[in-house]
């Protein structure tokens, strides 16, 4: 089992969500290998809060770059949200 998920390379995607002018979130950037490590370095250069799930990066990698996130996967990207604008609050919070 070990050899097997050695093999699989490592998955990112980029949501971005703007409620203002946002119907649904949208994918932003995604990628696997060398590319996922870039998604992800960038990220935490910015400050981005990153939440590891590897089920929901299967499902959202499987879309087009600036393709909304579908209905079916709305409950979960509202809690990936939840934990995002709580990881901002918590962080301007002194």
């Amino acid at each position: 089992m070990a050899a097997e998920e050695s093999k699989k390379s490592k998955k990112a995607v980029a949501l971005r969500y703007r409620p203002e002018a946002d119907a649904a979130p949208k994918i932003t950037a995604k990628g696997s290998g060398l590319v996922a490590d870039k998604i992800i370095a960038l990220a935490r250069e910015h400050g981005i809060p990153i939440k590891d799930d590897p089920d929901l990066v299967e499902v959202l990698a499987k879309l087009d770059i600036n393709e909304e996130v579908p209905p079916s996967v709305y409950v979960i990207v509202a809690e990936l949200l939840a934990f995002v604008y709580g990881m901002n609050r918590s962080m301007r919070t002194p």
